[in-house]
């Protein structure tokens, strides 16, 4: 047996070539992240999958998927969750290099309830995690997560005999064949595919390219230096960059992914990013026309228009409002038999018949290659011009340590909760709603709103504003509200971006 994890161990020592490390922290709210080497070590990898082995047991399964995102580590890591998993006694059945979508495209095609996909999705260099699920097509939330923690540091890892590995060969091919069926695309369009020299590059230019347009590939050859910039669609240099090749080649549009494929960022023809949000409101949109009385889900961080369009009202549409997170998007989706999820983030889950519920970057480019092939004359930006107005920001995220982060929150939530009591305006309108089911989101009497909330995968805190009056005001929501809010607690530190 291992020995019990620890999470006090020093690189380069004895003690920890011989001990797991596993620090308490990379557990998070849908999935399991750390800094690879001072969080946690190969040992420390083996007995996360020696416990999810466990877990996977207790919930009766014992078949698992695992695949690995394009890193220099990633191999050795999965490699390390394997030993333990076949440790547990678990049937692995190992697809290779993979986008998290491809992973959970094999639950369905390989008939293996469980998965677990080693990826640090978007995160820098030097990052790893483990996305991971027993009941397809939804991954671990709270409770499952709580879990998997419980056993994996209480050393409550069980070994059991029958444990075996199988490598299918070819499965990269197998998900870019049946990913390309979900768009045949008519009309001529001319697409920019980015991809930040990620794992998308081995995936995503010809995929579209079986979907009918024509590519102008953008970062496509593997790297896993990330040279450029880290392959973050919602980041935005790698938006700049998209811009900057639309307008270079004349293209329709650019799709950006993320590191691990699930996510799908959209630059338009005139090289103005849409935010996955309103990219969403465009496809319920366009989708409600052909499915009545459809519902959608999506998350806080998102546009308020979903609640006010005319067109989903006319179509019978309704949209429900949940936590943010991949996890959370998708298993309300499932549960409620929304027919699509959107996240602002740029996770897009779609349901039968347009997907298995799974987010899927390559599947949202589907979809949004098809409502352009449903409307012939219109360019992307016509489409979006054709939405309501509102102004909303970038997802803006201050350091704030694991530790501080959701306490910071919580204080910030009992602030804005007691100002509304009180009657108290921001910017001088009233607050006419405290959402408070993920941080807290305050909606305005103008329909603008303001969001706080800790991120469940990194040691950041994440705003995002929006204004229905102007771009000026938008950036005073976050610079005379927000941002001066935060700064009066020491544990907020620098934002990776600012408006």
């Amino acid at each position: 047996m291992l020995p019990v994890p620890r999470a006090d161990l020093t690189p380069n020592t004895f003690e920890y070539e011989v001990t797991p490390l596993v620090k308490a922290t990379g557990f998070r709210e849908y999935d399991a992240r750390w800094l690879f080497g001072p969080e946690i070590n190969l040992l420390g990898i083996e007995a996360l999958g020696l416990g999810l082995g466990t877990y996977i047991h207790e919930l009766g399964q014992t078949k698992i998927v695992v695949g690995h995102d394009y890193r220099s580590y990633s191999l050795s890591i999965k490699q390390a969750l394997t030993v333990g998993l076949v440790a547990a006694g678990c049937e692995v059945v190992d697809i290779g290099l993979a986008l998290s979508p491809t992973a959970y495209f094999a639950q369905f095609a390989l008939d293996a309830p469980c998965v677990a996909m080693v990826t640090a999705s978007h995160n820098e260099n030097g990052w790893t995690g483990v996305k991971m699920g027993a009941q397809r097509p939804l991954t671990f939330g709270p409770v499952e997560m709580g879990r998997l923690k419980e056993i994996v540091l209480g050393g409550e890892g069980k070994t059991r005999p029958g444990g075996s590995l199988t490598h299918v060969q070819g499965f990269a091919q197998t998900f870019i064949d049946d990913v390309s069926k979900r768009a045949q695309i008519k009309r001529p369009l001319k697409v920019v595919c980015a991809c930040g020299n990620g794992t998308a590059g081995a995936f995503a230019p010809q995929a579209l390219r079986n979907m009918g347009v024509e590519v102008i590939e953008m970062d496509c050859d593997l790297d896993w230096n990330f040279p450029r910039y880290n392959p973050n669609p919602e980041d935005h240099e790698m938006l700049k960059e998209m811009a900057k090749a639309v307008k270079e080649h004349g293209a329709d549009l650019a799709l950006g992914f993320d590191g691990d494929g699930d996510r799908c960022g959209v630059v338009d023809d005139t090289g103005e990013e849409i935010f996955a949000d309103k990219i969403g409101l465009m496809l319920a949109r366009d989708l409600s026309g052909l499915h009545k009385d459809a519902t959608f889900v999506v998350d806080v961080k998102s546009t308020g228009l979903f609640a006010t369009d005319p067109v989903l009202k006319a179509n019978g549409a309704t949209t429900v409002y949940w936590k943010t997170g991949h996890s959370y998007i998708k298993r309300k989706t499932a549960e409620i038999g929304a027919l699509a999820g959107f996240e602002k983030s740029g996770h897009f889950f779609f349901n039968a018949p347009l997907g298995n519920g799974y987010d899927c970057g390559l599947t949202a480019a589907a979809a949004i290659l098809a409502m352009l092939d449903r409307n012939p004359g219109k360019k992307l930006s016509e489409l979006k011009t054709a939405l309501p107005v509102a102004w909303t920001s970038l997802t803006m995220s201050p350091h704030c340590a694991d530790e501080e982060k959701y306490g910071v929150v919580d204080d910030v939530v009992a602030e804005y909760e007691a100002l509304a009591a009180a009657g108290g305006t921001i910017l001088g309108r009233k607050i006419v709603e405290v959402i408070t089911v993920n941080g807290v989101r305050v909606a305005l009497e103008d329909g603008s709103w303001v969001l706080v909330r800790a991120s469940s995968n990194k040691p950041e805190i994440v705003v995002v504003v929006e204004s229905t009056q102007s771009e000026d005001d938008m950036r005073a929501l976050f610079r005379q509200e927000v941002k001066p809010r935060l700064a009066r607690r020491p544990q907020v530190g620098a934002y990776n971006q600012e408006v």
